[in-house]
């Protein structure tokens, strides 16, 4: 799992770091579920805890994370609200989740339509003025997820004050009296506890490793681009036309 200098044909990284991928499984599309398997497994079952029975909303249910959530939603025995483009939606209900319309102005009440009584979960990468909607979507006990700020992308000014904000809403809502909470899901943290680190890291992607190889979970793979085309890889992945991951792949 590397931070930087991933896009290359080679890479020298710590043995401690190395986790075992099961036989048979295609090198994409373990790809696809390390970072995207990882941060959904532990969004769900760590920070959210959702038990089942339970019913959560996924923002961006055509995502690579997105994708992972709402299969592990369904393989754990949770409802899923995924919201995706109208030309996704058959593919999100193939995947499990009840999908809703992200372009429709009244996708947050939508949502409650579909879950009057409120969720146990909102995992939301948005942010921006959205998460207010995603906060009130919750029941008591319930937890917002957050773990990205898409919003910000294209706003002008200092990004870092941008998530100073958010990171002071979260914790102000997380504070509040009502049986809510609020956080912000880094992937990288814990990382100064190395040993407990690698070992929670390494515990959580042989569980999705072993959903792939059995079958149960399918890594959503839009495309395989050489390492050579990078720039239009990145386009591709940037231009919400895709559902599931961008994959680059060394050149042969």
């Amino acid at each position: 799992m590397t931070k930087t200098g991933g896009w290359a044909s080679h890479l020298h990284v710590e043995a401690a770091d190395l986790i075992p991928v099961p036989e048979g499984i295609d090198p994409a599309a373990a790809e696809t579920v390390l970072v995207n398997g990882a941060t959904a497994w532990q969004m769900l079952h760590r920070s959210a805890s959702v038990r089942a029975g339970g019913t959560v909303v996924v923002l961006g249910a055509n995502g690579g994370v997105g994708s992972t959530l709402v299969q592990l939603a369904r393989l754990a025995g949770i409802s899923a609200i995924g919201t995706a483009s109208a030309r996704h939606h058959d593919t999100v209900r193939e995947l499990g989740a009840t999908p809703v319309d992200y372009r429709d102005p009244d996708m947050y009440e939508q949502i409650r339509k579909l879950a009057p009584d409120g969720v146990d979960a909102v995992f939301d990468h948005v942010g921006g003025s959205g998460l207010v909607q995603s906060w009130r979507l919750l029941r008591k006990g319930g937890t917002l997820v957050n773990y990205g700020a898409a919003a910000q992308k294209n706003e002008q000014g200092n990004s870092a004050l941008g998530f100073v904000k958010l990171f002071g809403r979260l914790l102000a809502w997380n504070h509040l009296p009502n049986g809510k909470s609020a956080l912000f899901y880094n992937f990288w943290a814990g990382k100064r506890r190395l040993a407990s680190f690698r070992a929670r890291l390494g515990e959580d992607i042989t569980q999705v490793l072993r959903l792939v190889a059995d079958g149960e979970l399918k890594p959503q793979i839009a495309a395989r681009i050489p390492l050579s085309c990078t720039a239009e890889a990145l386009a591709l992945a940037e231009s919400r036309t895709v559902l599931g991951k961008v994959v680059i792949v060394a050149n042969v």
